[in-house]
């Protein structure tokens, strides 16, 4: 079973610390869907995305359009489907369905941490996937770094 990685987002916003993440994404040879809940804000996210660095560029678009199962990084809300495989990535609270975890590469929850209620948002989905049996891990922003702080494996601690 593939495991949930939980992204404390800190020190950079979300426009920032998406691209390297997509970069280890693609350097795995896994195709990404992010899940979010409003169509406007993956519209910003799109924007944000196609103006970085020319350098790490990533082909991406948004769901709905006629080459979705060609990109290599899809932004969609929870109608997008998330081809077996792949990586799916969650913002905003976007909802995980703990069956999809086990036919994905990987889960990864990221969310802001000046956000309480993204906190909480995230602290229940923490529960609610290991409950169900996935592998999580925990990952927090440390001096520009990513520490892992906590990890759960089903049947163990």
């Amino acid at each position: 079973m593939s495991a949930v990685y939980f992204y404390h987002l800190t020190d950079t916003p979300l426009e920032l610390a998406l691209p390297p993440l997509l970069g280890k994404c693609a350097q795995a040879g896994w195709r990404v869907v992010i899940r979010g809940r409003q169509s406007a804000r993956l519209e910003w996210l799109d924007q944000r995305l196609w103006l970085g660095d020319e350098a790490g560029f990533l082909p991406h678009g948004l769901a709905g359009g006629a080459h979705d199962a060609r990109q290599p990084v899809l932004l969609g809300t929870d109608e997008t489907p998330v081809p077996d495989g792949a990586c799916l990535m969650t913002i905003d609270g976007a909802p995980v369905d703990p069956a999809e975890v086990g036919r994905l590469a990987r889960t990864c929850i990221l969310f802001d941490g000046n956000d309480p209620d993204a906190v909480q948002s995230a602290r229940a989905q923490w529960k609610a996937l290991t409950d169900a049996g996935s592998p999580a891990q925990y990952w927090a922003q440390e001096a520009g770094r990513w520490i892992k702080k906590a990890e759960k494996i089903p049947g163990g601690a």
